[in-house]
């Protein structure tokens, strides 16, 4: 049985303790990004996070998984993807600033079916590399294979003078598997590439070694036949 919206909402205490919980791990991002550029292009932002062991829910059993984002330009609306599917997610999300202050202006509010594949969030963030702070369950450990690699794709859009609605959207961009898992023979694996190669028929180093194979056999072949 799925939701448009889950049952309860995480607010209240559950909001103020998460709140305490993560303004002493505020995303990296916020002090370490470039600076936003006035003419950022809301159809190609600059967006960076992570994933980590969230805040457990006292009543809930699941796995509590907490993901953090900036960008560098104002965003209304953002996806989160998790390919593992997820058991619930925030009804309600919050911003806060370099320091770990919530940011009153802006938050979201999310909702989507569950189980799901996504959780879609709207609202207000102004930006640029504040940090926008969730969490969702999935019925797995946080560790184990294959571990949670959500994607994100986010949003915007603007209403000019003549009342016209401008949209973009900007991402997918990968959070990655969780932060603070031991290593294991997946590390460093994430669903978008990190050289940026988009693997097309298979993988790419399978792809490369077939073609050294053919071109090795081809050779071998080109000197037998000239010896003889």
């Amino acid at each position: 049985m799925t939701f448009a919206h889950p049952p309860r909402s995480r607010t209240t205490a559950w909001l103020a303790l998460l709140l305490g919980t993560m303004a002493a791990a505020v995303l990296a991002a916020g002090a370490l990004a470039p600076a936003a550029h006035a003419d950022a292009n809301p159809n190609d932002y600059d967006c960076r996070g992570h994933i980590e062991a969230g805040v457990q829910d006292p009543i809930d059993t699941d796995t509590q998984v907490k993901y953090v984002f900036a960008c560098n330009g104002p965003i209304t609306g953002f996806q989160i993807q998790p390919q593992l599917g997820d058991t619930g997610f925030d009804t309600d999300v919050i911003v806060l600033d370099s320091k770990g202050s919530p940011v009153t202006t802006d938050a979201f509010s999310c909702a989507g079916d569950f189980p799901g594949w996504g959780i879609n969030c709207t609202g207000r963030y102004t930006g640029p590399w504040t940090n926008v702070i969730g969490q969702f369950t999935i019925g797995t450990k946080l560790c184990a294979e294959p571990r949670v690699d959500p994607l994100l794709t986010v949003t915007y859009a603007s209403v000019d003078s003549k009342g016209a609605v401008t949209q973009a959207i900007s991402g997918p961009y990968d959070l990655g598997r969780p932060h603070g898992c031991p290593a294991s023979a997946a590390s460093g694996k994430t669903r978008i590439p990190k050289d940026g190669v988009l693997p097309i028929g298979g993988d790419t180093k399978a792809v490369a070694k077939k073609k050294t194979v053919k071109r090795t056999k081809a050779k071998a072949k080109k000197a037998r036949t000239q010896r003889a």
